[in-house]
């Protein structure tokens, strides 16, 4: 496990060998969590809305029950009004 300094301003250095392996190239984002006594950074990626579409594929379709709700919603509005 590769070790770092922190500089005065609480700045470190994420060796080359971390950086290649999760692509981690200059000017890019990142994110910065403390996650119980430790901090997790990872890269954003740089089109988010590309980068996560199709990624719910696997599960039901949420617009579909939203729909589908609206409708029940608006049956129950029509009979309020009758």
């Amino acid at each position: 496990m590769p070790a770092v300094v922190t500089s005065a301003k609480g700045q470190v250095v994420i060796p080359k060998k971390e950086r290649d392996r999760i692509g981690l190239r200059p000017g890019m984002r990142v994110s910065v969590t403390a996650v119980g006594d430790h901090i997790e950074i990872r890269p954003i990626p740089e089109n988010p809305v590309e980068h996560f579409h199709g990624f719910f594929k696997k599960g039901p379709s949420l617009t579909k029950a939203l729909l589908d709700e609206r409708r029940k919603d608006r049956r129950r509005e029509d009979k309020k009004g009758s």
